[in-house]
């Protein structure tokens, strides 16, 4: 359900979520799982096998939790979001700093090149939470690229699969398709993010593999270079036209005046406070050791 709540902010990854719940590798290696192998045994109709095969319980509690999620707290999230913008970016913003330190935990030696992974992904996930949306075509490869893309992103912690549709001008595209139930460019964006999702778990379940300790520090790189995107005190630069309303499309972070009734900058504090005390209330009940009974 966090995932879910996650994947309907923009900016803010599900993946994120996954890593802080740790539930991250195991959901990596479950859909690499679906695989050719699953199609046959899909096909010739031997479902236990399958559902063992792809790990399916948890990912019905896992896809189920999202569903859930999207249905029940979207709604709420957007009102937030438009309403007391500055202080949920503000418990964002605690969460995933918190976040990136117990991950990187994960890490017990930290040398050279594990260094050199970390700004790495640093620098990735800052660029691309800075570029400027495109302008791209429409043709049907592009559409599949874009749901590709867009799929990696969200089980990337700290990278949003719609900010890369915004990147890739494909957010307002989207959302139309979805809206007005076009059906071809639904399958297209669909198809891509099937093929994508599938693919992009092999690449990860492999590197988590071969370089564990390496890809957690590109991936915690990611976690820190999104604060980009989700420091709450932002002017708009430019806005982009959704369902007729106006919304920010390119934005530059400032920093928050203290006089300033708007910015609520010790409300702010209080609630990045309380997203750094949920991730370490989360840390303590996931690291508890059960006591022996006597």
């Amino acid at each position: 359900m966090g995932m879910g709540a996650a994947d309907v902010v923009p900016g803010v990854s599900g993946g994120t979520i996954a890593f802080i719940t740790g539930i991250y590798e195991e959901l990596i290696d479950s859909i690499k799982n679906i695989n050719l192998g699953a199609l046959k045994l899909f096909f010739t109709g031997r479902w236990k096998s399958l559902w063992k095969q792809v790990n399916g319980n948890f990912l019905l509690a896992v896809f189920g939790g999202v569903f859930i999620s999207v249905l029940s707290l979207a709604k709420l999230l957007e009102y937030l979001l438009e309403h007391q913008p500055i202080l949920i970016w503000s418990f964002f913003f605690g969460l995933i700093v918190a976040s990136s330190y117990v991950v990187s935990r994960k890490i017990p030696k930290w040398k050279y090149p594990i260094l050199v992974a970390l700004v790495g992904g640093i620098g990735i996930a800052f660029y691309i939470t800075s570029v400027t949306p495109a302008t791209t075509s429409d043709a049907s490869w592009f559409v599949v690229l874009s749901g590709a893309m867009a799929s990696c992103a969200m089980i990337l912690p700290g990278i949003s699969g719609s900010f890369i549709l915004l990147l890739l001008g494909k957010y307002e595209f989207a959302l139309h398709a979805v809206n007005e139930r076009i059906i071809l460019d639904l399958i297209l964006l669909g198809s891509g993010a099937i093929i994508g999702l599938v693919l992009f778990a092999n690449l990860l379940s492999w590197l988590l593999k071969k370089y564990h300790d390496i890809t957690i520090a590109v991936l915690v790189g990611f976690m820190i270079g999104s604060l980009n995107k989700i420091w709450p005190w932002k002017e708009t630069l430019q806005t982009i036209i959704v369902k007729g309303e106006a919304k920010p499309l390119v934005e530059k972070n400032i920093m928050p005046t203290l006089g300033n009734a708007d910015d609520r900058v010790w409300m702010a504090i209080l609630m990045a406070a309380l997203g750094i005390a949920l991730i370490v209330l989360i840390e303590l009940v996931l690291t508890r050791k059960p006591s022996n009974a006597s």
